[in-house]
């Protein structure tokens, strides 16, 4: 169990600044969360992924405001030293100003986020803004955003380098206190990061990032359903469920649990 002090959002410009890349990973439970928060992780991202992996989706623009914020209040709960950041699901922040700065301050209320997390660029700086000037910290996505999937035909990688430099400069400008590239060449997200002032936190983005974030299911290997090129599994987490049922399941069936030792007299 790792004794470091708590990872705040100042802490991600100290991490750029001083070159120690960012470790972030998904998290929807309380048990889960204060596992990786023991592991030591830095940051944990209440995503709207959960519409997949959790409710068993295609896609994420399902998710609600209130998923969340439910899923955010069990991760905080488990999170003693990780920074804790909550997804601003589909249709929660793009009407208009007042809806995402109300959304977002339900998510620290409610859900006890750190902080929040919402997609697109230029499109959305004028929601960044406005949340921000709330004084509540917002960490921007760009490049591919799962909530445009309709738009981009699919979950596509991203080429257009002026737009993703535009996008990453109107967050930045716009108060984002980073930014989650996701799914660019690695030629693209070098370039953000030359660009901005702000830490580059990347998904399928390349090693040059000032940190990497993964869905905690993807990494397990615990979601079959799609894995994209720039998963890498670091343990065979689905195996080793399935394993344990299946033992569990021989051992009822062949009467041999509960044991003698399991068993009250």
């Amino acid at each position: 169990m790792t004794s470091r002090k708590n990872f705040t959002v100042p802490d991600f410009a100290a991490a750029r600044r001083d070159d120690r890349p960012i470790a972030m990973l998904t998290a929807y439970d309380y048990t889960t969360a204060k596992l990786l928060d023991e592991a030591g992780i830095d940051v944990l991202l209440v995503g709207d992924s959960l519409g997949m992996v959790i409710q068993g989706e295609s896609n994420s623009l399902g998710v609600t405001i209130e998923d969340i914020i439910y899923h955010s209040r069990c991760v905080a709960r488990g999170a003693s030293r990780a920074l804790v950041i909550a997804d601003m699901p589909f249709m929660s922040y793009q009407v208009s100003p007042v809806q995402a700065v109300t959304n977002a301050g339900r998510l620290i209320k409610e859900g006890r986020a750190h902080a929040v997390k919402l997609e697109g660029g230029l499109r959305s700086s004028e929601a960044i803004e406005a949340i921000c000037r709330a004084d509540i910290p917002v960490l921007a996505h760009i490049g591919m955003t799962p909530q445009s999937v309709h738009r981009f035909g699919g979950f596509r990688v991203q080429r257009d380098e002026a737009g993703i430099v535009s996008d990453a400069l109107a967050v930045e400008e716009a108060g984002a206190f980073g930014i989650v590239l996701e799914c660019v060449p690695v030629e693209i997200a070098a370039v953000v990061r030359q660009t901005v002032k702000i830490p580059i936190v990347g998904i399928g983005a390349g090693v040059g990032c000032d940190g990497q974030v993964l869905v905690l299911h993807d990494l397990l290997a615990m979601f079959s359903d799609f894995r994209p090129k720039f998963v890498r599994v670091f343990g065979e987490g689905g195996a080793l469920v399935t394993n344990a049922v299946q033992g569990y399941i021989r051992a009822v069936r062949e009467r041999t649990f509960p044991g003698e030792g399991e068993v009250f007299h």
